[in-house]
């Protein structure tokens, strides 16, 4: 009988690893193609004669990337609203975390149940951008005309991140916040030296979500965003590729590379920040999900 189990976890474990060895060469061979196709020649892109490694390599489709201005410009947005988006995300979603995890507060089972309830049902997107509108306004009034504060600020909800953040908080022995309590601490010094400290793997995690979030963020920030030097990366790259065949976009056009190579060198760039955060992070990824996902 032990015999027969250990062929049977040995065969278990192959037909595992081999599946898992074929999603994840899956996942990685679009990444791969796009980097060979952005240094490739013309002939070899346009003839779809790329499989998996570059031909005729050339590195002009990036030299022409890299001297364009408004990619610099859209890459900054990207950036601006990343930082921006993920600080004030994290900032209100850990403070109503915070709150929401205290059984003393007036209305807790509604409040829950009112956060809870915007996942099952979505106000749909004409409600929301009439809100965004709204909120537009709004800043409008006070003097703030720059459309990407809008995004960072109007797009900070997420229902998910708040709920694995309380169920953390929750996860916290109350004696520990009881002693810091008896020392004279307030509510912001509890919050900053107990809560924080001890649920770093899940707030990691949720800051990797939002950051993610903003940094694909192509929809909301086409729609609010009207100024085109406000315009996000991933927006950039979706109006290049709608009008990269026009005849503007292929005048500059000539032998040494396609012009899908661009495209490719610029989709290749968006990648390579996340890949580069994402170590860094990963340790905490598992461990943040699953203390802030089980509520004991």
């Amino acid at each position: 009988m032990k015999r027969k189990l250990e062929v049977t976890e040995l065969i278990f474990k192959i037909i595992s690893y081999t599946l898992l060895t074929i999603f994840a060469l899956g996942c990685l061979y679009p990444f791969v193609y796009a980097v060979s196709a952005s240094i490739s020649g013309a002939k070899a892109v346009d003839y779809n004669e790329i499989v998996l490694l570059p031909k005729d390599i050339q590195f002009e489709a990036f030299h022409r990337m890299f001297t364009d201005n408004m990619f610099w410009n859209s890459y900054s947005n990207t950036l601006f609203l990343t930082l921006y988006g993920t600080i004030w995300s994290l900032l209100y979603s850990i403070l109503g975390a915070y709150a929401l995890s205290k059984k003393r507060l007036l209305f807790r089972k509604a409040f829950n149940f009112f956060l809870v309830f915007t996942m099952w049902f979505s106000a749909g997107i004409v409600p929301q951008y009439l809100n965004y509108l709204a909120t537009k306004a709004v800043f409008n009034g006070v003097g703030i005309m720059d459309d990407k504060w809008l995004v960072v600020i109007a797009m900070g909800m997420a229902a998910m991140n708040i709920i694995l953040l309380r169920n953390a908080f929750e996860g916290v022995p109350s004696e520990i916040e009881e002693a810091a309590i008896v020392d004279g601490a307030t509510e912001f010094q509890v919050l900053s030296t107990v809560y924080i400290p001890m649920s770093k793997s899940t707030i990691a995690t949720v800051a990797l979500f939002f950051a993610i979030s903003r940094w694909n963020g192509y929809f909301w920030a086409r729609q609010m965003i009207s100024n085109s030097f406000e315009k996000p990366l991933q927006v950039f790259i979706r109006e290049l590729l709608e009008q990269y065949r026009d005849a503007e976009f292929i005048a500059g056009w000539n032998e040494v590379y396609a012009s899908d190579s661009v495209i490719y060198a610029l989709i290749v760039c968006s990648i390579v920040p996340i890949l580069i955060i994402y170590p860094f992070i990963q340790k905490y990824f598992a461990k943040g999900v699953n203390v802030g996902g089980v509520k004991e």
